[in-house]
């Protein structure tokens, strides 16, 4: 199995902290999010990884690189990215992993390697789900009564969501052809490049093709929009 981290945004949420530096090499503890991304997927058996860079492309190329990392890691640059959303990265990745599993991976998320791993060795395509106090910014997750995915957005009510998506994805091979298949309507076809990733799951509901939801709240797992949450991870600034 392969793992695509995308790490193309500009994070202006995070300025002036991300205006020397992509979000993913901001510091939590001594270690960037992206050292910690890295190691993560290798610990959970994955040898195979692409990075979809477009802001200050360069640092990140050379940061990993000399990183030494047990395994082949593969960039694609998306040199549009300060008009188009993480969907648009992800259609970008499709050379390395249409048709194949693969780990999926927002290059933000401080969380602990155990969540990683816990997602990435399951049979299924998979997503994890963080239960907690859900406000409008967080892409929410509703489930029917066999706990099966009906809604994954940010626009519907909080009060109706199981949780927040974390950002973390196992995509099976049946699923990686139908994403592609409809990622290349969205952003191809339809002008949808500047959407979530999340719209073209939701699309695929409908015709059959959804997530086990797997409940990952006992692992620690924190996305970084703004300097307060950097701060409160415990980052360098």
């Amino acid at each position: 199995m392969q793992a695509v981290i995308l790490a193309a945004g500009t994070a202006s949420r995070l300025r002036p902290l991300t205006d020397v530096c992509p979000k993913c090499l901001l510091k939590i503890h001594g270690k960037t999010l992206l050292e910690r991304t890295l190691e993560a997927i290798v610990n959970a058996g994955i040898d195979e990884i692409t990075i979809v860079t477009g802001y200050k492309a360069e640092m990140i190329m050379d940061y990993v690189e000399s990183l030494n990392m047990r395994a082949t890691v593969h960039f694609i640059h998306n040199e549009v990215y300060a008009s188009t959303n993480n969907i648009y990265s992800l259609w970008l990745a499709r050379k390395q992993v249409d048709g194949n599993d693969f780990l999926l991976m927002d290059s933000d998320i401080y969380c602990d390697p155990l969540l990683v791993k816990e997602i990435a060795t399951q049979e299924v395509s998979a997503l994890a789900v963080n239960r907690h106090e859900l406000g409008e910014e967080e892409m929410k997750v509703v489930v029917d009564e066999s706990n099966s995915i009906v809604e994954i957005s940010k626009t519907c009510s909080p009060s109706d969501a199981l949780g927040e998506s974390v950002g973390v994805e196992r995509i099976n091979a049946s699923y990686s052809l139908a994403l592609y298949k409809e990622l290349e309507k969205m952003c191809v076809s339809e002008g949808l490049e500047n959407k979530f990733y999340e719209l073209a799951f939701q699309r695929l509901i409908p015709q059959g093709h959804t997530f086990k939801v797997i409940d990952t709240t006992d692992f620690f797992s924190m996305e970084l929009d703004t300097v307060d949450d950097f701060i409160v991870a415990g980052g360098e600034v």
